[in-house]
């Protein structure tokens, strides 16, 4: 698929991140293909994929549909807001290339990578050997924003805010970082997309309004336990006086 035509068919549209976690019911390939139709089903102009046998799939099956692909390791770093673990490295970027991902997406914080790597090295090489590969930047601050569009990045997107060390106070009051997406709107060139803690239908419409390229949602659609777990606890403790 083209870069224009990529762009063109995410924009003022919703892409849904559909991931689940090893161990959870839903990890199969086969589960995250059903849910990633269903949300095509429901309206969905992109996605956006976890690990390249996932990306594989559903491009034998969609082929047109714009993915967005990131690696992830099967479990978590302890401490994840010290960490860069979402495409963290040249082969990772690599392999979601291969797998089929129109747009690579990799952590864009200023944290030092694994490997000995720099950001700017694997942009380099991503542009020098896949000509036709999207890049994405997922970052924290405006500082990251900034330096992201100076590497080149074809989108930057919201998602790390509230996820890093110096960021984790954004993330208190369960609010996407509108104010993240308004300051780079105002600031770049490069198309910005809202991601993180979207769970209403008002906060897509707030984020179009502040100029938002794209909205990417992902628990809020894709995470059932997670949805659940919000209704649950929901339900009033009452206190129980006795007689």
């Amino acid at each position: 698929m083209k870069q224009n035509n990529v762009l063109e068919k995410l924009a003022k549209g919703i892409i849904v991140s559909v991931q689940a976690e090893q161990g959870e019911p839903l990890y199969a390939p086969e589960c995250i293909l059903a849910l990633a139709q269903s949300a095509l089903n429901g309206g969905a102009v992109g996605l956006r994929l976890a690990n390249p046998e996932n990306v594989r799939l559903l491009k034998e099956h969609q082929p047109q549909v714009p993915v967005i692909g990131i690696t992830k390791p099967p479990h978590l770093p302890r401490d994840p807001e010290n960490h860069v673990y979402i495409t963290p490295t040249l082969w990772a970027a690599e392999s979601m290339i291969q797998a089929g991902a129109d747009v690579v997406a990799m952590d864009a914080t200023l944290r030092p990578r694994p490997m000995g790597e720099s950001l700017k090295e694997i942009v380099g090489l991503c542009r020098e050997r896949f000509q036709k590969a999207l890049l994405m930047a997922d970052i924290a601050t405006f500082e990251e924003g900034i330096h992201a569009e100076a590497l080149g990045f074809d989108i930057i997107g919201t998602t790390l805010s509230g996820y890093t060390t110096n960021t984790l106070d954004r993330k208190k009051n369960d609010e996407p970082d509108f104010e993240l997406l308004e300051a780079l709107v105002n600031k770049l060139k490069t198309p910005v997309i809202l991601e993180g803690r979207i769970w209403y239908a008002h906060q897509v419409t707030q984020a179009f309004e502040l100029g938002a390229y794209a909205v990417v949602v992902g628990s809020a659609i894709t995470r059932p336990q997670l949805i659940t777990k919000r209704f649950v606890q929901a339900i009033p403790h009452f206190e129980i006086r006795s007689i």
